[in-house]
């Protein structure tokens, strides 16, 4: 269930150095960057701006050679104590056959980030064996929720045990819903996972995680629900999904449910894929494109109790 042994990363301390890369898709306003720093600052964190940051190439954040160096230059410099993206979009794909992951390998530091930054994350610890981090990216808001799980995950050196659920109503916005039971039950195992879709690109390449016997997340954005079908069912037909220890359905945002011939239910197409294999799901879970979200750790054991829609961390992500 694990290509490598697991490696926690230091944990986070007032005072380090954080590199604000932006391996993906371009900042489109100069404010993203202000608020990036502004909220490293908040955190008691020294920014470190890329290099390349500024820089604009279409639809990417300057030249695969300009990402890749500010990637790069991050991961190898030993006075960066961790590495933060600022956004996600897309481009992160096309730099993973050149990332430096001897680098990352000699000296870990945490990789923080969500969405097309799935393709790193993953990467990085299915090659690596270093503790990864899927939540909130750098020029995103960060309500008290979001930053209480980045504070317990990153900064405390022991398991952050059971996560909070968004319950209460002042919490959770309508429609953000609520935690949904598919197949209950507890589970536990290594998390995986990230945005559906691409974790769909990784498949057939050194990069694509072990599902056997994982715990695996899952999130997406504005992707119409017979395209989440598609993917789910290629899982299907290449048999990954056969031997998950369970599945936490995060949100899937902006999502068409029909079309011109009809239309299903999200949950009725979970149920398709999921509901055979016998183990624990749940959907609803605050992962994805939100502002209120966990911040998970690629690779560490956890547990899910389906029928209480809880997830709790069994070991420390950061040392």
């Amino acid at each position: 269930m694990r290509s490598k042994a697991l490696v926690q990363p230091p944990r986070l301390v007032p005072g380090n150095r954080i590199a604000l890369v932006a391996p993906a898709g371009p900042v489109l306003e100069r404010d993203d960057l202000t608020r990036a720093q502004e909220l490293c600052r908040a955190l008691d964190y020294e920014p470190v701006l890329g290099q390349n940051a500024y820089k604009r190439y279409g639809y990417l954040a300057g030249t695969d050679d300009e990402r890749l160096s500010d990637l790069n230059a991050a991961f190898q410099d030993p006075a960066i104590d961790a590495v933060w993206c600022i956004r996600g979009g897309y481009g992160s794909l096309r730099l993973l056959d050149r990332v430096d992951f001897a680098a990352i390998a000699r000296r870990p530091k945490a990789l923080i980030g969500f969405s097309d930054i799935t393709t790193l994350l993953n990467a990085v610890t299915r090659c690596t064996g270093v503790v990864t981090f899927h939540g909130p990216v750098a020029r995103a808001a960060m309500p008290g929720f979001s930053r209480r799980h980045f504070s317990r995950v990153l900064t405390v050196p022991q398991p952050a045990a059971r996560l909070d659920r968004l319950d209460s109503p002042e919490q959770v916005p309508a429609s953000q819903g609520r935690i949904v039971t598919l197949t209950g039950g507890t589970a536990e195992g290594p998390l995986i996972g990230g945005n559906l879709t691409l974790l769909h690109c990784l498949v057939g390449t050194p990069y694509f995680p072990e599902f056997d016997g994982a715990l695996l997340f899952l999130e997406d954005v504005g992707e119409d629900l017979y395209r989440v079908d598609r993917i789910l069912a290629h899982f299907r037909t290449l048999g990954i999904l056969r031997h998950l220890a369970g599945a936490i359905i995060g949100r899937f945002t902006q999502m068409d449910r029909a079309t011109s011939d009809g239309a299903l239910g999200f949950d009725e197409v979970l149920a398709t894929y999921f509901g055979p294999l016998g183990v624990p799901v749940a959907y609803g879970f605050p992962i994805g494109h939100i502002e209120a979200q966990w911040t998970l750790p690629l690779g560490i054991r956890a547990r899910l109790d389906a029928n209480a829609g809880e997830l709790e961390l069994l070991e420390a992500a950061v040392r």
